[in-house]
Parts: C-alpha cells; structure tokens; sequence
C-alpha cells in the first residue's frame, strides 16, 4: 500500500475513488474548457461579468435532478437551469469549484468540501448475509415498531458480530480494502475488481457515511 494512503481521511479516500471515474473526468475536461473560455470572454471572478456570464449558454445546464445527489443547487434565474459548477457539484456530491481528478488527494490545495452522505434506501433488496429486510405497517403506530425494530437490529448484530459476519465499518479497518480496491482499478486485474469499479462509479459515497457526526 503507498504509504500516503495511510493518512487519508474519510472525504479524502471519497476524493480518490471518485477521481478515478471515467465520467467525471470527462465532466471536469467539459467543464474547465468552459470555464476558461468563460474567463477569457467575461474576465475571471470576482471581477467578472456576472450578468453576461450567467446568460452564455456555456454557463449553464440543465438543473440536476435532486432525487440523484443531495443539498440545495445553485441555479440561474431560470430554476430549470444550473450554474456548471454547481452541477458539478449537485452531480458528484461537492459543494465546492470542481476539483482537477489528475491531483491526488495529498495534492489538493484544500479538503473537498463534501455534501451529506446519500439517505439510506430502505426499499432495495438485502445482499449480503449483514443486511436484514424489515416491514413496518404504515397504518400502525410508528414509534412502537421503530423500538422494536431497534431492539431487533441491535441483537442481530451483536449475533453476527459473535459470528465474525458483521464487523463495524471504520476508517481503520477499511484502509488496507480501499487500497487494494484503488490498486485493482489502476491495473485492471485481481480479484476486486468489480468491487472497485462500484466504488468508484458511485459507492465513493458510502465511504461519507463513515464521517464522525458533528455539531
């Protein structure tokens, strides 16, 4: 394992995975080409042409659909429409300008500014010997069958943590995994690999969930 990547952070192993995927950085090669021709035609901010800028058709596209990332977009005065750089960032899940996929993480000039993890989805089918399907009876009472399915959850992982089946994910002990997962990307080979390609074609997100809550 590269020894940098034994002092990456949460968001910075995020960055690395999501680096490596073939549509954004074809996104990021778009969206700088018009960044700059933007700057060349109505100066670079803060001293750009605001008004002009905003109105070119290389400014912009359509709004991203927000059931697809999460936080608020930034969009022009046409709601149906988006800055490019905030729909850089509604796609790939950043609040922040769009960040060059060539810098690795211990290379970037600030941390990126991460939006929230997605929500977990209930609804999709179990597909690991870790993951539990409930049913809830939405004519009932909530609260009681939340309890429950607390109780249930807790004792069910305290069994298969007896089993060695159900280990918490942590920063710790997920490095040495992420890093064969982003070495069977870079060469294409071992076993990973379809693992890898999962993460870096979205599961990068999942890594989030991972962050210590704040506040």
């Amino acid at each position: 394992m590269d020894s940098r990547l034994a002092h990456l952070d949460i968001g910075q192993w995020a960055w690395e995975f999501l680096r490596r995927n073939p549509a954004y950085q074809t996104d990021y090669r778009e969206f700088i080409t018009a960044w700059r021709s933007l700057e060349a035609d109505y100066g670079a901010p803060p001293s750009r042409d605001f008004q002009r800028w905003k109105n070119d058709p290389r400014a912009v596209r359509p709004a991203w659909d927000p059931s697809l990332g999460t936080g608020a977009a930034c969009v022009t005065d046409e709601e149906d429409k988006q800055l490019i750089e905030c729909w850089m960032g509604a796609k790939w899940g950043f609040y922040q300008f769009p960040q060059d996929p060539a810098l690795a993480a211990w290379k970037l000039e600030a941390p990126i500014n991460w939006r929230p993890a997605p929500g977990l989805r209930f609804s999709r089918p179990a597909t690991s010997a870790s993951e539990i399907q409930l049913t809830f009876d939405l004519a009932l009472p909530l609260p009681v069958q939340l309890e429950a399915a607390r109780a249930y959850l807790v004792s069910s992982q305290a069994a298969l943590k007896r089993q060695g089946q159900a280990i918490p994910r942590s920063l710790e002990n997920r490095r040495a995994h992420w890093a064969e997962l982003l070495q069977a990307w870079d060469t294409q080979s071992g076993a990973p690999l379809e693992e890898a390609r999962r993460m870096v074609e979205g599961g990068y997100r999942e890594i989030l969930r991972l962050r210590p809550k704040t506040g």
